[in-house]
């Protein structure tokens, strides 16, 4: 069942098209990715979908009806720029917000209490903003964008000017929160994080939808055949074997006569014919498929979409 789905929706800015009919499905209970190089329109799709604009034509469905501005409550939004109140007690400013998400002062204060606790800020309740960090900052409006447990749960770049721990425990938090129920939106450019965490990614690019679908068979599709060959025996030899079904070798040889081949397979070959043909020459302890990375993936389908829109100009 999808929690939110976006149908041929457009939006256009004074001339400037920046989304282009596109639509996508996002499961409900997942974390999706969504994904495109800057001024690709992922903020204007937010922006739709948090009903701070209207589209121009398409239409937006959120639990099953159109959305509405009443939506918004179940949503939570972490924009990539972010701001709190600097003269006010950090405490205080988190009670602030959490009571303007529909939460009473008494259950606000012990649930708030509870995540500084788990994030380890909370000596600083009674602190001012302007004495935060960056990285306790930007804890501190996570925890109040996820407070009240919306529904449906947007971060831009959420693991922007964090260190690798708290990034790590920002990470357990999105993980522990699918876990539970919510569904996400993760708008990032760190494609490993999209390995990591999401089940299924949109990449939008000059306001198009260019590539929709599962991570593991988007992965699989651009993997090109390449596979490694975990192996005992003569490299050479197995080199030799393989010349006719497989190209680009690259060798990597280890101690104890345990070496991995990489290989790509010519458009015609199958696997099992490799296979039999090695086994010819070496000891097989293994084969693996080289999944393609996403940020491999990212660079070359919006770089074949900007060359193919740059074609139709001219």
């Amino acid at each position: 069942m999808n929690l939110l789905s976006v149908e041929n929706v457009s939006k256009t800015y004074t001339g400037h098209k920046a989304l282009d009919d596109v639509s996508l499905d996002v499961p409900q209970g997942t974390i999706y990715g969504l994904l495109g190089p800057n001024g690709a329109g992922k903020t204007t799709l937010i922006r739709i979908i948090n009903h701070i604009t209207a589209p121009d034509s398409g239409s937006v469905t959120f639990d099953g009806h159109p959305l509405t501005a009443a939506d918004v409550e179940h949503i939570g939004y972490l924009p990539e720029e972010r701001g709190l109140y600097k003269k006010m007690k950090v405490g205080e400013q988190a009670i602030f917000f959490a009571r303007l998400k529909g939460l009473s002062k008494p259950d606000a204060t012990r649930q708030l209490k509870e995540w500084f606790d788990r994030f380890e800020i909370g000596s600083w309740w009674n602190r001012k903003v302007e004495e935060l960090s960056k990285g306790m900052a930007q804890k501190v409006q996570f925890i109040v964008t996820v407070l009240h447990r919306p529904k449906l749960l947007i971060f831009d770049e959420p693991f922007s000017g964090f260190d690798p721990i708290n990034a790590n425990l920002l990470r357990d938090e999105i993980l522990r929160l699918r876990d539970e129920g919510s569904t996400v939106i993760f708008s990032t450019h760190n494609m490993a994080s999209v390995e990591e965490l999401c089940a299924n990614i949109t990449l939008i690019n000059k306001g198009k939808n260019i590539l929709t679908g599962n991570v593991d068979e988007i992965r699989h599709r651009f993997s090109d055949g390449r596979y490694d060959i975990l192996f005992s025996g003569d490299p050479r030899a197995l080199m030799n074997e393989l010349s006719g079904l497989a190209s680009a070798f690259e060798l990597k040889e280890a101690p104890r006569d345990k070496h991995s081949l990489r290989m790509l397979l010519n458009p015609d070959t199958t696997l099992r014919s490799v296979i039999e043909k090695a086994n010819a020459a070496v000891e097989i302890t293994g084969i693996n498929e080289v999944m393609a990375s996403m940020n491999d993936i990212f660079i070359s389908t919006v770089g074949n979409n900007d060359t193919q829109l740059n074609q139709q100009l001219l």
